[in-house]
This record gives structure tokens, sequence and C-alpha cells, in this order.
């Protein structure tokens, strides 16, 4: 497959970064096939650069876009508190 063969889109672009943060909060495998090394600060610099692009596209996604941005948000958020809190005990 030749690179203008890949159709990346904005939903293909979030899920990407998110997936990122998952493997840095050991929460995927690491596409290395390597033992998922967790990497908190990683993780937090991601889900901040989600963040930016939500605040940064306001009014300019559409539904779908805006949803999946959203989510996984959330979900990421969601899943570094817990770690922060699974490293505390």
């Amino acid at each position: 497959m030749q690179d203008r063969d890949v159709k990346i889109d904005f939903q293909t672009f979030a899920l990407s970064l998110a997936s990122s943060a998952m493997v840095h909060l050991g929460r995927v495998p690491d596409p290395t096939g390597q033992s998922p090394e967790i990497n908190l600060g990683m993780a937090r610099q991601t889900i901040a650069i989600l963040a930016m692009l939500r605040d940064k596209t306001h009014g300019n996604l559409n539904d779908t876009e805006s949803t999946i941005l959203e989510r996984v948000l959330h979900d990421l958020r969601v899943a570094c508190v817990e770690e922060t809190r699974r490293r505390a005990s």
C-alpha cells in the first residue's frame, strides 16, 4: 500500500493518539511486541494534545468527530486516574 492510498481523517488521527496514550497507560499491548512500560507523563501529554485539539477545533467538527473526541478524552482521563491511584496504593 502506498501512502496516497491511506485515508487519514480526523477520526483516525484522534483514535491513533488515543491508542498511543493507552499504550503508555499499559492498557493495550505495545505494537512492537515489547512488554508494556507505563509512562504516565507521556499519557498525560497525549491527553493534553487531544484536549487542545478539541478546544482548537470547537465548532468545526461534525457530530461523529466531536463524539469520538469527547469519548476518548473521557476514557483516557479515567484510565489515567485509575493508573495514578493504582500506583499510589
